[in-house]
């Protein structure tokens, strides 16, 4: 099946909309209805995605965090891309785990770097991380610990003059991300 083929099957058998661009196809799920897309578009027999690729997070600030899963048709030989939403104040997503059992790993990962709850989920332990590092390093909201240890070359703000980059520097008050110490005066004691 061509992209354009999966996306109107898959769009048709879940009832959401479904756009194919790229050679790949896409359909966004509402977040309550997630387990039950995945199961639908895996067990159709049409298209037969059996097989699990990835899932992973998308940070669409503002707006809010969307999961995407990728699957595949190993007889078909097509893809197709599922992406459900959750807002930032709330970013919990049903978990696959019982559909997929790989699906546990990559939720783990997504929950470490993206802040996203997955209910039902066995346990969403860190994989990288301390389980006490305190921020989500994947989120657009995470301040740079390189940019505060190196001044950013050039303008701050995009159409921003030289010397109003200057000025606005000099006042900008500077966040030092967790695990950053700040720095002393020049005498080298601590205020």
């Amino acid at each position: 099946m061509t992209p354009p083929e999966v996306a109107a099957r898959a769009g048709a058998l879940l009832g959401a909309p479904a756009t194919s661009a790229h050679a790949t196809a896409t359909v966004d799920v509402e977040r309550g209805g997630w387990p039950a897309a995945v199961a639908a578009v895996r067990d159709d027999p049409v298209l037969a995605l059996t097989a699990f690729d990835v899932l992973t997070a998308v940070d669409q600030s503002p707006a809010g965090l969307d999961v995407v899963l990728r699957l595949w048709s190993v007889a078909g030989r097509h893809g197709l891309m599922l992406r459900t939403g959750c807002p930032r104040e709330d970013p919990r997503v049903p978990t696959l785990t019982a559909l997929f059992g790989g699906a546990g790993w990559h939720e783990r990962s997504v929950h470490e770097m993206f802040g996203i709850t997955f209910d039902g989920h066995p346990g969403l332990t860190p994989l990288l991380l301390p389980a006490d590092f305190g921020m989500h390093p994947l989120r657009k909201d995470v301040v740079l610990a390189s940019r505060q240890v190196r001044p950013w070359p050039g303008s701050v703000e995009p159409g921003q003059s030289a010397a109003e980059a200057a000025a606005t520097a000099s006042t900008r008050r500077r966040l030092a991300p967790p695990g950053v110490p700040r720095p002393g005066p020049p005498d080298g004691g601590w205020p």
